[in-house]
């Protein structure tokens, strides 16, 4: 459900995988396109299998569906929701591939879905981990984490996912691999910044370690456990988003760290939002009601949200007192 990078470049390894996949596209003329050409051109390159079916209505991509996989930005999931629920099948396995903290509700993805649709947690499973949407879809190998308490629903989307270019593994910790996915975008606008000013890899390295302290200190308050964030949902995607030049998150905080305003940045990426934009509220605000200090993040969310300048931020963060590791 949901027809971007992230949606396109999964469903075409579900079908790669001997699947029967259909994909929801918002908009009708999209769908028609892939369906005429099986290309979806403005999200990611290269052809797509002709067993993918798109539509944009909901109740014919849903119809008689065993696994949802829900596609579409975190601030946008409920809304999406309220509308797809009466669809939904009784017994459908709910998968959440968003990366986020809802800003007004402070919950994640997961939390989200059980309370729109009523589902037990049990049948809530996320997909996360180092995955660049534009790598996939070109067949680079790449592993990701299927999380979900139900260790039989997990087994099931890990079988569906697996192909020889795509390694999934399972975890039973869904609070530690929606965490590291929903603050590991926030972290890589830090490392865009310092990129954008001309800081080099000693710093790089600073930030994503120091990154990770921060995202550990905020899951394990939450109840995850620190093994989830050593892995591919935590360390994995994290140096992914906050290395590649493919990573939204990274590119927009180089273009502040450039000296562009919000309002450049955001016409370079062709109105598009980068995920930590948003997650840095919602996460630092999370945090704050946890008493789990983030000072990284909250630098990004002053440079986003306050006018800070990066310079200011940097200057900011090195001059913290001193501490042991």
């Amino acid at each position: 459900m949901g027809s971007g990078a992230w949606g396109t470049a999964l469903a075409k390894v579900l079908a790669e995988a001997g699947n029967n996949v259909r994909l929801w596209a918002r908009r009708p003329e999209l769908a028609d396109e892939m369906n005429r050409t099986h290309l979806n051109a403005d999200y990611i390159d290269g052809p797509l299998p002709e067993s993918i079916r798109a539509t944009s209505d909901h109740t014919e991509a849903l119809d008689g569906a065993c696994t949802v996989l829900l596609a579409v930005p975190s601030q946008t999931l409920r809304a999406n929701l309220m509308q797809w629920k009466d669809a939904l099948g009784a017994d459908a396995t709910l998968v959440s591939l968003a990366k986020g903290i809802e800003l007004d509700t402070l919950l994640r993805m997961s939390q989200v879905i059980v309370q729109v649709t009523g589902a037990d947690p049990s049948r809530v499973a996320v997909v996360t981990g180092p995955n660049l949407a534009s790598e996939i879809a070109q067949g680079q190998p790449a592993a990701t984490v299927v999380a979900c308490s139900d260790s039989g629903r997990a087994v099931t989307i890990q079988r569906a996912l697996s192909t020889g270019y795509f390694r999934p593994y399972t975890n039973a910790d869904v609070i530690g691999a929606e965490v590291g996915g929903a603050c590991k975008n926030v972290i890589a606008l830090a490392c865009g910044m310092a990129a954008g000013v001309g800081l080099g890899e000693n710093t790089a390295a600073a930030i994503i370690t120091r990154g990770l302290a921060e995202i550990m200190r905020l899951g394990i308050a939450l109840g995850a456990k620190p093994a989830t964030l050593a892995g591919l949902a935590g360390i994995g995607d994290l140096v992914a988003t906050c290395t590649s030049p493919h990573s939204r998150n990274r590119s927009f905080g180089e273009r502040l760290g450039r000296g562009g305003t919000m309002e450049a940045a955001l016409a370079a990426t062709g109105g598009h939002v980068a995920e930590g934009v948003t997650s840095c509220e919602s996460v630092l605000a999370l945090a704050s009601s946890y008493d789990v200090e983030m000072p990284l993040t909250e630098a990004v969310h002053r440079v986003c949200h306050k006018g800070l300048s990066v310079d200011e931020a940097v200057a900011l963060l090195l001059g913290r007192t001193t501490k042991p590791e």
